[in-house]
């Protein structure tokens, strides 16, 4: 058995994913110097001249490798050195996205992300290499991954250029394969998707936490549901400035609540999902203190000047203080979207869905007619 053999055996992948797997070098895709992240245990550094057995073992271990942080201008071995921008994901993810994404013989593929060109040459390999086209936003990254593809016998279409304008060039496609996650789903994908096509996407409208979602589409839309939590950077036009600030605070109005910030925080993915469509754009964190009180921490994605908030709970406090700021007060925002998740039966995320449409993105509650 070799070592394709032994990471698919190691991750159940068999069949036709199994032959396409075994038609691609994957050590052709991995950069000399990279910084592999395991699923399970702590990120370590590997340079193929340094270290080659090391090297080679993570290339064929369940780990993603970092290939660039801050489109080019970090060390992609330091985390301190920025966001990481790029990279080879981890096999078991990679493939449960391609299982889901379920393409046919000769369907036509639309991948988001080229990356190093891994995925798409495992796409070159199923479907056939001139029915896949794989779109990088960087021009650097995307040379690398067409060299990567011809040294490892594909040549599928390279394309330079933003992810959420697709490329209508070649549709319609039979499949659409996102490597980044987004914020929404861009209709131009649905629009050039044939109806009864499939987008298979990580949903992270939270931007802090994605789901994987695979979406059948329609003459007019998009529908589908999640299908577990994925964690991919994201797409670079869909990126936000994720903090909570504390700014004009003798302007802020200091109330308390009966409710417990712990009880929401623990309430789970499902009240998070709720918030996406009862107050969009609404981010809540936890803080531990060493005394242990607690403080649930609010605030608006992309706007570090716009709206915060602080729920505090004290050992003992029958009441909670709350502090809040902005032209949205945002922990009562967070109460509503709260007794909505309570009065529906406290729902996780699997009775949720998610339509897409020319508006925007809609999510539903058990079937697309019940919209949140």
């Amino acid at each position: 058995m070799n070592k394709t053999e032994e990471l698919a055996a190691s991750l159940g992948i068999d069949g036709e994913w199994l032959r396409a797997m075994q038609a691609v070098p994957r050590e052709t895709f991995v950069p000399d110097v990279g910084l592999a992240c395991p699923e399970e245990g702590p990120s370590y550094p590997i340079d193929r001249q340094a270290r080659p057995d090391e090297w080679l073992r993570a290339v064929y271990s369940d780990a993603s490798i970092i290939t660039q942080r801050e489109g080019g201008k970090g060390d992609p071995l330091q985390i301190s050195d920025g966001m990481a921008s790029s990279s080879l994901s981890a096999p078991s993810i990679a493939f449960k996205c391609l299982e889901l994404l379920a393409p046919r013989d000769q369907d036509r593929v639309l991948e988001i992300g080229a990356g190093t060109g891994y995925t798409a040459a495992v796409l070159s390999a199923r479907v056939g290499e001139k029915n896949v086209t794989t779109i990088e936003v960087d021009a650097g990254i995307a040379k690398r991954a067409e060299a990567n593809l011809a040294e490892s016998g594909f040549s599928p279409n390279v394309v330079v250029g933003d992810g959420r304008a697709g490329f209508p060039d070649n549709a319609p496609y039979d499949r659409v394969h996102a490597t980044a996650a987004v914020a929404e789903i861009p209709f131009t994908w649905v629009e050039q998707t044939r109806p009864g096509g499939v987008i298979v996407a990580p949903w992270q409208p939270l931007r802090d936490h994605g789901l994987l979602t695979r979406l059948t589409t329609t003459s007019d839309g998009a529908y589908g549901r999640f299908h577990g939590p994925a964690g991919y950077m994201m797409l670079r036009s869909h990126r936000a400035q994720l903090r909570w600030r504390v700014h004009h605070d003798e302007e802020a109005e200091v109330t308390t609540t009966a409710l417990d910030p712990r009880t929401v925080f623990e309430a789970g993915p499902g009240l998070r999902l709720a918030t996406v469509a009862l107050s969009p754009g609404l981010v809540f964190w936890e803080k531990h203190f060493d005394d242990g009180s607690f403080s649930l921490l609010l605030f608006e994605i992309g706007d570090p000047d716009g709206p915060w908030a602080a729920c505090d709970w004290e050992p003992g406090d029958d009441r909670y203080e709350v502090t809040q700021y902005g032209d949205r007060l945002l922990w009562d925002e967070l109460e509503d979207a709260f007794e909505w998740w309570v009065r529906h039966d406290g729902p996780g995320v699997h009775r949720f869905g998610l339509t897409v449409t020319p508006e925007g993105d809609k999510l539903w509650l058990d079937e697309p007619t019940r919209l949140v």
